[in-house]
């Protein structure tokens, strides 16, 4: 099993469309790379934690591999918006794949190099040694799973 950890704006939608691929065995949406301890939702809201909301995603690597969880990652979120995804606004919304195995990083930043070639804006999606990561409070895991209403910028049938 592998893991990586993406921040695409808002993490609810971004678990539940992960949910829905083969190859993820589990996911739990929290909060990433940041300058305090523990943080709670409340104080992340408040833009001065620097943290980003951000789904751990494990996966098994023969059903799916890195470059595809990145191709499915960059169809639902906007590369070049800068703390901002969909109707939500803040620093904890940009976009940021962390990674802790170093391997992983030079498949990255290729498909970081493929993407950027269908922009003709800089992508400020963030790329980076995962620093630290706090699991979100439980009544945001599965969040679509419990509130199917619930609101999400994100097309679940990409």
């Amino acid at each position: 099993m592998k893991e990586i950890y993406l921040a695409g704006g808002c993490f609810w939608g971004l678990q539940a469309y992960f949910d829905l691929k083969d190859g993820i065995t589990e996911s739990e949406v929290g909060y990433a790379n940041g300058n305090t301890k523990e943080p709670t939702y409340e104080q992340v809201c408040t833009n001065t934690t620097g943290y980003a909301e951000t789904v751990y995603i494990k996966y098994d690597d023969n059903k799916i591999s890195l470059e595809r969880i990145l191709e499915l990652f960059w169809k639902v979120i906007d590369p070049t918006s800068l703390n901002k995804q969909g109707g939500d606004r803040g620093t904890q919304y940009r976009t940021g794949i962390y990674f802790t195995d170093d391997k992983d990083e030079a498949i990255i930043k290729k498909s970081l190099e493929n993407e950027s070639r269908k922009y003709t804006r800089k992508i400020v999606t963030e790329v980076g040694k995962l620093k630290n990561y706090y699991p979100a409070e439980e009544y945001h895991q599965k969040y679509l799973e419990k509130n199917p209403n619930g609101y999400c910028h994100i097309d679940l049938s990409l």
